[in-house]
């Protein structure tokens, strides 16, 4: 049977409110690397990819994921009008609520390209079918005689033409083609696929007409700003609400329980108080003359460089075996003619998204409505029926353009605790989160201390490597006493070693959370690629070699890996972005005076990617001049869009190399805003080139994130090549170094 069937019209009504006549499809797409599970009984075929061709030629794709920059919405349309043969201006774009008619929702792990693509293509195959079938029928000719092209079915023998509305009721009749006959077309033929596409929501982006969750506005909404502990799960000892009340438009005064979720799933809420008022302004003000005693809890020691000192000690013994073990390293370290040992490390960081957290809620009797930037709302949906008990199926969340994402807006703390306010006040409200709570109350990426070991023979060839890491778990914020990496973390650039070393060996180490940690854009990959390469880049210059060759080297004979995955690891398409990056930054060319030259490599979310960095070090203070980066995703199915992701990767990675670093002193964040927790500004924007491998025969895959973790050790790389100073502790603020 075909997973693509029509929708009856009735029930399209019903799910989107949107006008009904003409082809309705849908088509089910399988989870990706999340067991989602409904929390309403569905039975039989439930679709969760929707587009809908109405009379009037107008081209409704349901877009599932949440857009925040990422441009998924344009390419996913992109992909309907392809094999449709659409006039692009016919198509447009309803975001999805959360719910579970969509499969899993979650926007992360560069994932939305490589599961929607296929299925999203085959439904615009379909209904070309469709329309083509009933054109055919009119003229009395056969199907074959019949082509789609700009919107209308032409007939190759007279060249009659029918507009695609025309033709969309009587095929709305048909049954849908078999999955056998459809025809997809072929890569020389594509007219949207793997050109320049303007983006669906331009027009909105520059006009200032999108929605983003802080635009939010209802009737008769309050605001609300959260004074939460400083130190992670602390809670409200006292406090004295007169001044604050006394602030023009403060209207209430709360405190709020911290929310504790079940173990294994949801984010709750921190609690602490609240303060309602007409205006955000007023609310945030209350919130600053408040005065709080906080009972600070279990986490009111921590200190982060302390911690750095631990997992470094730690890291430096012994640790708990990794499966992946080859050979003995032992024995290749005592035959060795030189071994070479180095530890790096990665401090806390955090998101920054230019949008704060922030949600709308209303909870009236037993409904809530949310609108929100959520990058997950279908876990938000549960967390909300969880918490307060209302029937799933009488919680609506609605997504809105996302200011920024980077993984901090799946996690649905800010929209649990309007709920909880909205309950509270019995109207609705929108919480904001200043730019210090952002900071301060985050889920944080985690620290991490990597010790490296490594032997090279008299040839300079690499006979054993030793790698342990230490680092608090993610599974921490859903498990707590998950005192090791995890392995969907471990397998984020660690167990997946790209390199044919005879003698390896992979260790982790205890490492708790007194933070809450969450997933960042790239996730474990940052800290992975900033050890290995490094690293690499160490072993190349201890065996007097180019550092492109001895990654080369290191990548041995070309083969071609499989895994659970349906994307098999082909090391020779690692080598080709790695030789093609070199000869588009002219590598063995002489620099300036003062510059250096760095490279680093990696295979993340399917992808291929290498970075040459050019560096200017005077008087010790770095400027980066030039990012060249290649990578081979495969099909590239937007390529302005890929390339406007990985040069906002290489700012991303910039900002976390140079300047990202959160630190604690007795258990409070010390960072507040952009001031002390910097980010890469217009001036200091080298000149990025990207280059797009032509792999448009391969299945696609990630691009999003895949262009951060190469960043920072790309950049150390350079520095050392321009001044014989090893960088292998991140910032280089704290190094004195901008």
């Amino acid at each position: 049977m075909s997973t693509i069937q029509k929708i009856d019209r009735r029930d399209f009504v019903k799910l989107f409110g949107l006008a009904s006549g003409g082809i309705i499809l849908g088509c089910s797409v399988a989870a990706d690397n999340k067991d989602f599970i409904p929390s309403e009984h569905i039975t039989g075929f439930h679709p969760n990819l929707f587009i809908h061709l109405q009379k009037n030629g107008n081209i409704t794709l349901i877009a599932s994921r949440s857009e925040m920059g990422q441009g998924i919405r344009t390419s996913l349309a992109s992909a309907i009008a392809e094999e449709l043969e659409a006039d692009w201006q016919y198509i447009s774009v309803e975001q999805a609520i959360g719910h579970e008619k969509y499969g899993n929702q979650n926007t992360d792990g560069s994932r939305s390209v490589r599961t929607r693509l296929e299925p999203m293509r085959k439904m615009g195959a379909t209904a070309k079918m469709m329309l083509i079938s009933v054109a055919a029928k009119k003229w009395n000719i056969a199907t074959t005689a019949c082509k789609a092209a700009n919107h209308f079915v032409i007939n190759t023998i007279t060249n009659e033409q029918i507009f695609f509305g025309d033709l969309a009721a009587d095929a709305a009749k048909l049954p849908i083609p078999k999955e056998k006959n459809i025809q997809l077309k072929k890569v020389k033929d594509f007219k949207f696929i793997g050109k320049n596409l303007k983006s669906i929501d331009l027009k909105d982006f520059t006009h200032g007409t999108a929605t983003y969750g802080i635009d939010v506005r209802i009737p008769n909404m309050k605001f609300a700003a959260i004074a939460r502990c400083p130190v992670t799960f602390g809670t409200v000892k006292t406090f004295n609400k007169d001044k604050a009340g006394k602030i023009a438009g403060v209207e209430a005064i709360f405190e709020m329980p911290r929310l504790i979720p079940p173990t294994g799933k949801f984010f709750g809420m921190l609690g602490g108080v609240a303060v309602i008022a007409n205006n955000t302004w007023a609310a945030f003000q209350g919130k600053l003359a408040l005065d709080i005693e906080w009972d600070k809890g279990a986490n009111e020691n921590f200190d982060s460089e302390e911690f750095k000192k631990t997992l470094t000690k730690r890291v430096q013994k012994t640790g708990k075996l990794v499966p992946g073990i080859r050979g003995n390293v032992n024995t290749a370290f005592d035959a060795s003619a030189k071994t070479i040992e180095a530890t790096y490390h990665v401090p806390f960081l955090a998101h920054a998204p230019m949008e704060v957290p922030n949600a709308t809620a209303w909870f009236k009797g037993d409904k809530i409505e949310v609108w929100a930037p959520v990058q997950d709302p279908q876990t938000a949906r549960n967390e909300l029926a969880h918490f307060f008990e209302i029937p799933i199926k009488n919680i609506t969340v609605n997504v809105t353009f996302l200011g920024g994402g980077f993984g901090r807006k799946s996690k649905s703390d800010f929209v649990v605790e309007a709920v909880a306010i909205s309950k509270k006040i019995n109207a609705p409200v929108q919480v904001v989160w200043t730019r210090e709570d952002d900071i301060q109350n985050s889920f944080y990426h985690a620290t991490s201390a990597q010790y490296l070991k490594g032997s090279i023979d008299r040839q300079g060839k690499v006979t054993g490597w030793l790698q342990r890491v230490g680092f608090p778990s993610i599974v921490s914020s859903f498990k707590p006493l998950s005192e090791y990496g995890s392995g969907f973390e471990l397998n984020q650039g660690f167990t997946n070693n790209p390199y044919a070393i005879e003698n390896f060996r992979l260790e982790n180490v205890k490492a708790e959370a007194n933070l809450r940690i969450g997933w960042m854009r790239s996730v474990v990959h940052i800290h992975s690629a900033f050890g290995i390469n490094s690293f690499v880049d160490e072993l190349a210059f201890a065996a007097k070699k180019d550092p492109v060759q001895f990654h080369l080297e290191l990548l041995g004979k070309d083969r071609i890996i499989e895994g659970k995955s349906k994307f098999p690891f082909n090391s020779k398409r690692f080598k080709n972005v790695l030789t093609t990056t070199a000869d588009m930054a002219n590598w063995e060319a002489e620099l300036p005076k003062n510059h250096g030259i760095g490279i680093a490599m990696h295979y993340s979310f399917y992808s291929y990617i290498a970075t040459i960095v050019e560096v200017s070090v005077v008087d010790r203070k770095v400027k980066i001049e030039n990012i060249w980066t290649t990578i081979d995703c495969g099909l590239a199915l937007n390529k302005d869009n890929i390339k406007n992701q990985l040069e906002g990767a290489a700012i991303f990675g910039m900002s976390l190399a140079m300047y990202g670093k959160i630190s604690t002193k007795d258990g409070t964040v010390l960072q507040n805003n952009f001031f002390d927790y910097q980010m890469t500004r217009m001036k200091d924007t080298p000149n990025i080139h990207i280059n797009i491998v032509d792999a448009m025969h391969e299945p696609p895959t990630g691009v999003g994130e895949p262009g951060v973790p190469v960043i920072a050790p790309a950049i150390c790389n350079a520095i050392f090549n321009a001044t014989g100073e090893r960088v292998r502790s991140l910032p280089l603020s704290d190094l004195g170094m901008v």
